[in-house]
């Protein structure tokens, strides 16, 4: 397997990737040509099919496709010249080698948050996570294995898990320190607040906004998911309803993040924080990817040049 990031230009490519899009396009002579986007577990590179010859066998964005070609430079950015293509047969490739994914184990992790759920005092708050993450097998699969964002951070399978049980670890601590927190509330609210991304994103390989996360955003589809499973919950007091869904929808904190409403109460505010704090922290992390030490130059997420700290000498 020839990894993505490990290409150089003048390298040759024999290797099995994901063809996460495909476009035509026409040189100005007329001759047609595929515009791709290659995917594997260490990111994404363009290639580019000029010469559509009987080498070229018939894809589409989506498929596993074995590439032949040579990797060129065009305005500083890598891409590879491809000359030959044909799907990939399973037992060719191993799916983890094409896949982003999380480092940290998906089920231990789903098995943490499950604990967290089952922690909760509020019995109409208990039943309503488990309404999601217990009694919906399917939507458990879903909310699993997918990402968090399109490219931002989380964006690999099992992102929008790892994503939520941080963000509700970081609350949890936020209840030890500020005694006056509606802890359960605000559990409940760190595990629900991104829940809209399964449906704002479509699952992998593609990981791409659907036309419901185009014209409506996880936090409009989350407070509608929401709503609808309160609403099947009989006696959910009205009050603790309006406040988790007020934490929902003002997690993005400020209105021209997104969200429809500022923060209006304590537990939105400390949800919002440690959004943007486990949101921040691991796009330090993937910005950083094995910088050596040096800087490794602007992130647009974290608007700054960033580098990794200097060790501290144990001495």
């Amino acid at each position: 397997m020839q990894f993505l990031h490990e290409l150089r230009e003048g390298q040759k490519v024999s290797s099995i990737y994901i063809c996460k899009a495909k476009t035509s396009g026409s040189t100005k002579a007329g001759k047609t040509y595929y515009n791709l986007t290659l995917q594997d577990k260490s990111g994404s590179l363009a290639g580019k099919v000029w010469e559509l010859t009987n080498a070229i066998e018939h894809f589409e964005a989506g498929d596993t496709i074995r590439i032949e070609g040579d990797v060129t430079s065009f305005n500083g950015e890598l891409q590879i010249r491809i000359t030959r293509i044909r799907r990939a047969t399973e037992g060719e490739y191993d799916l983890s080698d094409l896949l982003p994914t999380s480092p940290y184990d998906i089920d231990k992790m789903y098995q943490q948050l499950l604990d967290k759920i089952s922690s909760l005092k509020n019995p109409k708050l208990k039943r309503l996570l488990n309404s999601f993450f217990v009694d919906d097998p399917e939507f458990a699969r879903s909310f699993k294995y997918h990402s968090a964002a399109k490219a931002m951070h989380h964006g690999f399978v099992g992102g929008l898990l790892q994503h939520t049980l941080g963000v509700a670890s970081i609350c949890e601590s936020y209840c030890k320190v500020y005694s006056y927190l509606n802890r359960d509330l605000l559990i409940t609210a760190a595990i629900l607040h991104d829940i809209g991304k399964v449906q704002e994103l479509s699952e992998f390989p593609t990981n791409d906004y659907t036309d419901d996360g185009q014209l409506l955003g996880h936090i409009v589809i989350g407070y509608e998911m929401v709503s609808r499973h309160i609403d099947m919950i009989e006696g959910f007091p009205q009050k603790t309803a309006s406040e988790l869904k007020h934490c929902i929808l003002a997690h993005h904190g400020e209105l021209e993040f997104g969200s429809p409403k500022k923060p209006a109460i304590a537990e939105a505010v400390a949800l919002n924080l440690a959004d943007n704090a486990d949101a921040k922290l691991e796009m330090m992390l993937e910005g950083l990817g094995e910088s050596n030490g040096e800087w490794v130059g602007f992130n647009r997420g974290l608007d700054s040049n960033i580098r990794k700290t200097t060790p501290i000498s144990q001495g």
